[in-house]
């Protein structure tokens, strides 16, 4: 018979009891040996065992909660792979498990498949995982009106890699269409980063022309151009020391772009109309929903930029990738406008859930904030019908449909649906708006200059 000292010791911490015994047999059946503990007391006890090659951990139990016993033993966690599991759908606790320095991450319910193949992935590293100086807790994280919620795969891999980039000080660039959160993704490794107790600072780098944005970013002297009458700290010098998100960074003007540059090579600038280098420590996160490689071929984008920009690269996936989460995000919302509004009654009925998640969402997680929001107020604060929801597009949605591009017969291209789909919620956007650009910009979650732009490609013009 085998024994235990020659076989790999897997720790199942589960204070439920099927999932623990389940995971016990498949363990068994795949030749490990198993140690059990039934709740956070007993796996705290364990923890410490040295004959313990790795741990299934689950987060939500009594006694000790996982993240405690991870931050009790957050030492060991350089030679000891913990994998994670929990069955909440939260960012906050996957970003702060991976950043306290826990080897993975698995949503209940799992798949038995890819928990065998996390354990047998952690144990072939567990050698080069002992050489890596473990994430140590180093702010807390994100609070839940800034949280991420998701638990499909491609939400868990950035949560990953928020709780990864965290604890270094490389630039981040962060890649999603407008309204999948970009902003949160760089407030959230802020927070979780050495940096979280200095300034957090934001630019956007198409809401400027590229002049005001370089005093914007920069800061200038009184009297260096009409209109200076005092000397103006720039967003470089507000952030010293802490982060710099540069939001729309691919819509920034080409000969602001080799400022920038210098900056991130050197950590040096000089306010407009001065003569004086200043020194500055600043994190750079940058974000865009542009194809930044295409800019660089068509000349509006410095390669060199780039490669300093990116990195590491986050790339956040729209809500259509993930509909899946869209129930969980609709539920987190709406219980957020019930604290707000003090409407305990507020809730979503199953038809109204189905409903959202068959929409499109081009605009993402912020149309469908917007979309929750009108539709609460609709319901006079009780429960949300698939009406409400319905109700809240505007009244001139179907006429604008009408003077917009239908979706080709038969058509499978996809370039082509969602150009028709863009160029439709734009044209409801301005007629709603009663063409009011800037109000239709913020309605879309995009810069004026971008909606300009937008306007011109896809010929739109006022109806009398």
């Amino acid at each position: 018979m085998t024994r235990d000292r020659d076989r790999p010791v897997i720790l199942v911490a589960d204070d439920d009891a099927t999932i623990r015994g389940n995971l016990a047999l498949l363990l068994k059946s795949e030749g490990f040996a198993v140690r059990e503990a039934v709740d956070g007391l007993e796996a705290m006890k364990q923890f410490v065992d040295p004959t313990i090659n790795l741990v299934l951990l689950d987060l939500n139990m009594p006694g000790h909660n996982g993240m405690e016993i991870l931050r009790e033993h957050s030492d060991l966690l350089e030679q000891l792979p913990v994998i994670v599991i929990t069955a909440y759908g939260g960012s906050s606790a996957a970003i702060e498990a991976m950043k306290l320095g826990a080897f993975d991450y698995l949503s209940k319910p799992f798949d038995l498949d890819e928990v065998l193949f996390t354990i047998r992935r952690a144990l072939k590293q567990q050698s080069l995982v002992a050489q890596v100086q473990s994430m140590s807790p180093v702010a807390e994280s994100a609070s839940s009106a800034d949280e991420f919620i998701g638990r499909t795969p491609a939400m868990l891999r950035v949560f990953k890699l928020i709780g990864r980039v965290a604890a270094t000080q490389e630039p981040v660039l962060i890649i999603g269409e407008s309204g999948t959160g970009k902003e949160l993704v760089a407030s959230a490794i802020h927070k979780s980063s050495t940096r979280a107790d200095k300034p957090f600072v934001k630019v956007n780098s198409a809401a400027l022309s590229s002049s005001l944005l370089e005093s914007e970013m920069f800061g200038h002297e009184r009297g260096a151009f009409t209109g200076a009458v005092a000397q103006r700290v720039g967003r470089f010098e507000q952030a010293d020391g802490g982060t710099l998100f540069l939001d729309e960074i691919g819509d920034m003007d080409i000969e602001l772009q080799a400022k920038l540059l210098r900056v991130l090579q050197y950590g040096q600038f000089e306010r407009v109309g001065g003569q004086q280098t200043i020194q500055t420590d600043v994190r750079i996160i940058s974000a865009t929903n542009r194809d930044l490689p295409a800019r660089i071929v068509d000349g509006s984008f410095r390669e060199d930029l780039l490669y300093r920009l990116n990195v590491v690269t986050i790339e956040l996936p729209p809500l259509r990738e993930r509909r899946d989460d869209i129930p969980l995000i609709a539920q987190h919302i709406v219980q957020r406008l019930a604290q707000k509004y003090d409407w305990p009654q507020l809730a979503l009925t199953q038809e109204a859930l189905d409903h959202l998640v068959h929409q499109p969402w081009p605009g993402n997680v912020r149309e469908l904030q917007n979309v929750l929001a009108r539709a609460a107020i609709l319901s006079c604060g009780r429960g949300m019908q698939v009406g409400d929801l319905q109700a809240t597009s505007h009244p001139s949605e179907s006429a604008t449909a009408a003077h917009s591009p239908a979706v080709p017969t038969g058509s499978l291209n996809l370039h082509e649906i969602m150009a028709a789909t863009e160029r439709r919620v734009i044209a409801q956007a301005l007629e709603q708006e009663g063409w009011n650009r800037t109000k239709a910009a913020q309605v879309l979650g995009i810069s004026r200059r971008q909606l300009f732009d937008k306007i011109q490609l896809y010929g739109l013009e006022r109806r009398s």
